[in-house]
């Protein structure tokens, strides 16, 4: 499933999640919706670049502004990638310094979003389809930012190395002796993403899981995207957490992995985009930020992605398991926020690393 409504996709636990990003206290006013005129294509080629800050996948994030410069040919688009937590912590440091290069940033933890529209770095836009197509859980109330990907973090398996029958099926599986040495999993202090599966993950069976786990001789890695990889070479069997879209891609490329949804649910995850209102190129931050959100380009981007659209009108590709199918686990984004540290300080200790 891409398209969302409140019975499929949502059924409480995505609006919970982006309730809390888009009901933070700072309040404004939401701007009208604004169209792609030729006013604003002329205003962001003069400008001729939009920079934008991103924790997606780096060929990902490169295909998507391939396709913008196709689209408009004298913008060109800079990506800066690192994981989520370490944009959030390099642009806490560039306002500090004075530095304000990103136009446009993307993050897999949607409660970066509460930080920086508390603080007032958010610059208010909606474009005409996410005013029109994107549900009021998927937007922020005040135009300071709306979900541009949902996926899930899940397990995944080697199928050269692990038949379907001995898979794990569930997170408890995980601490099995017999998986000891044979996992890889993602770092919550580098990547939006597992911190946001850590913390529901916590939340719904405690610390107690990762003191367990920790004693499983896990591989550790950075990025979401990493474990995903690991599995496709063979480097270890089993994936503890991780993108499940990039286990769906390296499986329709042939490469012998298969995900897993835990059957107590799948961690949740949201990426919102905004714009920050010190963007050197406003005017082509304003132009991606509407082209991103409309339906041809969510529906380009689900479709080779493997990830779910928050709008309204986009398909799922067939073929492809729906995400309405899939027990999940609810997102907090405010959840996060609150205990964002002491997830890094625990995790580390108890995997220490």
């Amino acid at each position: 499933m891409t398209r969302l409504s409140r019975r499929g996709l949502l059924k409480g636990s995505t609006a919970l999640a982006l309730g809390a990003v888009f009901a933070s206290p700072v309040r404004a006013e939401a701007p009208p919706p604004v169209a792609i005129t030729p006013e604003l294509v002329e205003a962001a080629r003069k400008e001729g670049k939009v920079i934008l800050y991103s924790a997606m996948d780096l060929p990902v994030g490169e295909k998507l502004g391939k396709a913008f410069e196709a689209k408009y040919p004298d913008i060109a688009v800079q990506i800066e990638r690192s994981g989520a937590e370490r944009l959030f912590q390099r642009l806490d440091q560039e306002f500090a310094s004075g530095i304000h290069a990103c136009d446009v940033i993307n993050s897999s933890d949607a409660s970066h979003f509460i930080s920086w529209k508390r603080n007032g770095w958010l610059a208010p836009f909606v474009s005409e389809d996410i005013a029109q197509h994107f549900l009021p859980e998927f937007r922020d109330p005040d135009g300071m930012s709306a979900t541009s990907r949902i996926y899930l973090s899940s397990i995944g398996y080697n199928t050269n190395l692990v038949k379907p029958d001995d898979a794990p099926k569930s997170l408890a599986d995980l601490l099995d002796p017999k998986w000891a040495g044979k996992m890889v999993k993602g770092h919550p202090a580098y990547s939006g993403t597992i911190m946001t599966a850590t913390f529901q993950i916590v939340r719904e069976l405690g610390w107690d899981y990762y003191e367990k786990l920790s004693k499983q001789r896990v591989m550790q890695v950075q990025s979401a995207t990493d474990p995903p990889k690991k599995l496709a070479l063979g480097e270890r069997a089993v994936m503890a957490d991780g993108n499940e879209y990039n286990v769906v891609l390296l499986k329709e490329a042939g490469q012998p992995v298969e995900p897993v949804y835990p059957t107590e649910g799948a961690p949740t995850v949201s990426g919102p985009t905004g714009i920050f209102n010190t963007a050197p190129h406003p005017n082509a931050a304003r132009l991606f930020q509407a082209w991103l959100h409309k339906r041809e380009t969510q529906q380009f981007f689900v479709d080779f992605t493997a990830q779910y659209s928050a709008h309204a009108q986009v398909q799922s590709k067939p073929g492809r398991r729906k995400i309405s199918d899939i027990k999940r686990m609810k997102e907090d984004a405010a959840g996060v926020e609150k205990m964002a540290e002491e997830i890094k300080t625990r995790y580390a200790k108890l995997l220490r690393v």
